[in-house]
């Protein structure tokens, strides 16, 4: 039994494997910069959580691991490189969890959370019993990590630090490429080269599934000997989907591959971006020896991930959607998914997330908001990261508006609640769209309106 201590456990991606360590027999302790629901259930799961960073915390503690968004001058880590005690990034121990198994990872620029989660909710119902540790929390059962003996194992792939690099998995999910992460990777070709070497990474015997109609990610699949199998809209992929039909909170399409039609497919997900990641754990469950109907069955009773569109409130005043995205890909799909709601304006607010990606995507930010009628802009969620000189949310609401023409505002995310109450009106949709702490200014809202209800 060890005592391993996690530097930033409040976080969803080391909590995911704090809880995995708990389950399996270690000795947990962990700090954050403050408490939350997470590092609550972790107490009582029996780790230790101090709130703050300080050396004393990693008394007794054999192995430190820290997630990306922890830096070297951490005064944890600097204790514990200083007394000799082994230090490891998540991504490293991780790996070393899934040591043995048959792994599954999903991995790309957008759509891992849910792939991730909906692959987990395919090998659980069918019962494959994978230990899991994804990138949010699944609304069945409000856990994003599972502890299992059994030979699988299912986790999401962080790409966005290079981390994904630690793992050889047997089957990968690859939903995408796109131009993110570029405080990290610097240029393109470093990001390509990334994914390239982690298509070489998977194991003999293995599968690739990558989404057909993404070129630079067909190309890197290509180049590498790895076998794959394709999924998209196109009748040319080896697994695509026709006669797609969408609602709110809901999706259904036929399902075909080579040798014709192999059924309809129901799922509790929102938008046209959500067939492709439904196709590619179909791809999975086929290749593992499931057949269609099995497959069906078990993705059907799948209920979503916190914000990935999570209804805050819905009545016929109102209809409120808190959602995580961030890049203006993920944007836009998001907003084509709420047009569908048939909702009578649509209302957006925007916290971006980080000055970097601000700056490196301000073009695409002009353009991803043009289907929302009203669109609020609030300050830029930092993540850490120092201001950069001539970018803010206001110079950015500046050139989104000069883009769409449209009733397009600043507000300080202290002034929000304010605003959308002098312009909300019956028959509306309010879309809380970020990465950072929006999601607490949509529960509040959420909670003044069911109030005022």
């Amino acid at each position: 039994m060890r005592h391993i201590h996690f530097i930033g456990i409040g976080g969803i991606g080391v909590s995911g494997i704090a809880q995995l360590a708990l389950r399996r027999g270690d000795i947990v302790s962990g700090s954050d910069l403050k408490e939350s629901l997470i590092t609550d259930k972790l107490v009582k799961l029996g780790a230790k959580v101090y709130i703050g960073h300080k050396p004393q915390n990693i008394d007794g503690c054999s192995l430190v691991i820290y997630s990306s968004a922890i830096n070297e001058s951490n005064p944890e880590i600097k204790e514990a490189r200083k007394r000799g005690i082994t230090v490891r990034r998540r991504a490293e121990f991780l790996s070393e969890l899934m040591a043995l198994k048959k792994v599954v990872t999903i991995t790309g620029a957008h759509g891992k959370t849910t792939t991730s989660s909906l692959a987990a909710k395919l090998l659980l119902g069918s019962g494959f019993s994978p230990s899991v540790a994804v990138g949010g929390i699944l609304r069945e059962d409000g856990d994003n990590a599972k502890f299992s003996e059994s030979d699988y194992f299912v986790a999401e792939a962080d790409e966005s630090d290079g981390t994904f690099l630690c793992y050889s998995p047997t089957y990968s999910i690859i939903t995408n490429i796109d131009h993110e992460h570029m405080d990290f990777y610097k240029t393109y070709d470093n990001l390509i080269d990334s994914f390239n070497k982690f298509t070489r990474q998977t194991k003999d015997g293995g599968c690739i599934f990558y989404y057909f109609d993404d070129e630079p990610l067909k190309k890197v699949v290509k180049d590498s000997a790895v076998r794959s199998v394709s999924f998209g809209y196109s009748s040319q992929a080896d697994l695509y989907a026709k006669d797609i039909s969408l609602s709110q909170c809901h999706l259904s399409f036929s399902c075909f591959d080579a040798n014709g039609r192999l059924g309809e497919i129901s799922v509790s997900l929102s938008g046209r971006h959500n067939v492709l990641n439904v196709l590619a754990v179909i791809a999975l469950g086929r290749e593992l020896g499931l057949d269609f109907n099995t497959i069906k069955k078990s993705l059907e009773g799948f209920r979503g991930v916190e914000r990935r569109f999570q209804v805050k409130l819905d009545n016929e005043s109102i209809l409120v959607v808190d959602d995580y995205a961030h890049h203006p890909t993920e944007i836009c799909a998001t907003i084509e998914a709420a047009r569908v709601c048939n909702r009578k304006r649509l209302i957006v607010v925007f916290q971006p997330h980080r000055y970097s990606r601000t700056k490196s995507l301000m073009d695409k930010f002009e353009r991803c908001f043009s289907k929302s009628d009203h669109l609020i802009i609030t300050d830029i969620y930092s993540a850490g990261e120092h201001a950069i000189e001539g970018i803010s949310a206001r110079e950015l609401a500046d050139r989104v508006k000069s883009c769409i023409h449209k009733n397009v505002e600043y507000v300080p995310k202290d002034k929000i609640l304010g605003y959308l109450d002098s312009i909300v009106k019956k028959g509306d949709m309010v879309l809380f769209l970020g990465a950072g702490d929006i999601t607490k200014v949509s529960d509040e809202f959420s909670g003044n309106f069911k109030a005022q209800s």
